[in-house]
């Protein structure tokens, strides 16, 4: 049987697995077997929460919009159905920045989400 020689490439392995590892306190960014569960575990973390950030930065900017719009004597719901029914494509992303930056903006979109939203209101109470 012909004799394997790979032990450079072991090495490498071993090595690239020790690199990711650093800045990992104690045996975890020595020891090659602890590096290799920890660096596991961190990829399965990193991977998680990159997606777990969209929803945190969606929650974050629906209550950004949420405080503006009850600053305007609005809620978020009727204000999100107001600019729906005016036909207002703006993400939640842009009204929440058009909130912190740019109040007049906003403003003005909060009167036409106010204009756009009282035929459904009323209608919703009256068939009631």
């Amino acid at each position: 049987m012909a004799r394997v020689k790979r032990a450079v490439n072991a090495q490498k392995k071993r090595r690239e697995v020790l690199e990711q590892a650093s800045g990992y306190r104690g045996q975890r960014s020595r020891l090659y077997r602890k590096a290799k569960e920890q660096v596991t575990h961190s990829l399965v973390y990193a991977y998680r929460d990159r997606r777990a950030r969209k929803g945190d930065f969606r929650k974050l900017w629906i209550q950004r919009i949420n405080a503006a719009a009850r600053a305007e004597g609005m809620t978020y719901n009727r204000f999100i159905a107001g600019l729906k029914t005016a036909g207002v494509e703006v993400d939640r992303k842009i009204l929440a920045e058009l909130a912190v930056s740019d109040a007049p903006a906003f403003a003005a979109l909060v009167a036409v989400a106010k204009a756009a939203a009282p035929a459904e209101a009323d209608a919703a109470t009256s068939a009631a």
